[in-house]
């Protein structure tokens, strides 16, 4: 761990002299350490020259498995000292925006644990922060057709194959007095997505343009989306378990026409096994809060897309979720 420790020091310092000195060493030290690790790795790990020390793209190699294994070993340390004197452990939660979190946050906590949560639009991100250490679990969505940048280093079970996108709607809205809305129906309307949600705007683009509307745009967050659906100005897609008010409606998309994965990623499967369940019941008692969701899931046929088969050397695992 020592060895690793200097090799994230030397890459984020960007040359020996200021790594030595962060670790608190002579250079020629760091500098004769970074030689055995080298020869014990068959291959130089950076590229040093007089503007600094640069990884080869063996050390990228090496480095990208080193960073999780120190913040692991960061965490553990920190846990085990807090265990020690009587505190709690940390659990970091990382999620793009759901209405399960106040109830899976809620499960998860008890005495000796508490979970952190910070949220991000963006789930590559999420999943690049668990990757890289800091956090231990991510719960994302990946819009159909979107795929997600999986890291190697990640393990992933799937909590819903295929969540369909409902609309908003205003309440007195032509569409509103229909359980089911046809996009030819908003044809006329402005729509709003935002644009730094990994895949959204492809996906909503994708499936307007699919039958023949080329959508007038606003770019905002889902909250300034709410409130202008609430004054008439756009429609907008949202999660099922959205809810209506007395100035919006959610409604169901004839044919389902767009859909998201919901997954939950860790770097190990013991991690996965520790939070899928309170997330799983989470999820569906929201699902089931929502009277469109509801209607939805209780309808006649499959309201659940079995599992896609596996491929060699894919790390996701199925879980039907209902």
């Amino acid at each position: 761990m020592r060895h690793l420790r200097a090799l994230c020091a030397i890459a984020d310092a960007g040359s020996l002299h200021r790594a030595a000195r962060q670790l608190g060493v002579a250079q020629p030290t760091l500098s004769t350490q970074l030689s055995r690790i080298e020869q014990a790795l068959g291959g130089p790990l950076f590229d040093r020259g007089r503007t600094g020390c640069r990884p080869t793209p063996l050390g990228r190699t090496v480095l990208g498995r080193a960073r999780p294994l120190v913040a692991d070993m960061r965490t553990l340390v920190r846990e085990a000292r807090a265990a020690a004197a009587g505190g709690e452990s940390r659990l970091r939660v990382g999620s793009t925006a759901s209405r399960a979190l106040a109830g899976w946050l809620r499960r998860l906590r008890h005495p000796g644990l508490e979970p952190t949560l910070q949220m991000d639009v963006s789930a590559n991100a999420l999943l690049g922060r668990v990757a890289d250490g800091q956090l231990d679990v991510a719960f994302v969505h990946e819009v159909e057709g979107c795929p997600l940048q999986m890291p190697e280093a990640l393990r992933v079970r799937v909590l819903v194959e295929r969540e369909p996108q409902f609309v908003m709607l205003p309440a007195d809205h032509p569409a509103a007095g229909h359980p089911v809305v046809r996009l030819a129906d908003l044809a006329e309307d402005r729509w709003m997505v935002d644009p730094t949600v990994d895949g959204e705007w492809d996906g909503v683009h994708r499936v307007l343009r699919a039958v023949g509307i080329d959508p007038r745009v606003l770019h905002g967050d889902y909250h300034t989306a709410a409130s202008l659906v609430a004054t008439g100005e756009v429609v907008t897609v949202c999660q099922p378990s959205s809810q209506s008010r007395p100035d919006t409606a959610v409604r169901r998309l004839d044919g389902d026409p767009l859909g998201v994965r919901l997954l939950l990623a860790a770097r190990t499967r013991d991690e996965l096994d520790a939070v899928f369940p309170a997330l799983a019941e989470a999820y569906w008692e929201v699902a089931r809060e929502s009277r469109a969701y509801r209607d939805w899931l209780e309808g006649p046929g499959p309201r659940t897309v079995a599992p896609r088969p596996p491929v060699p050397g894919d790390r996701t695992e199925f879980v039907r979720a209902r």
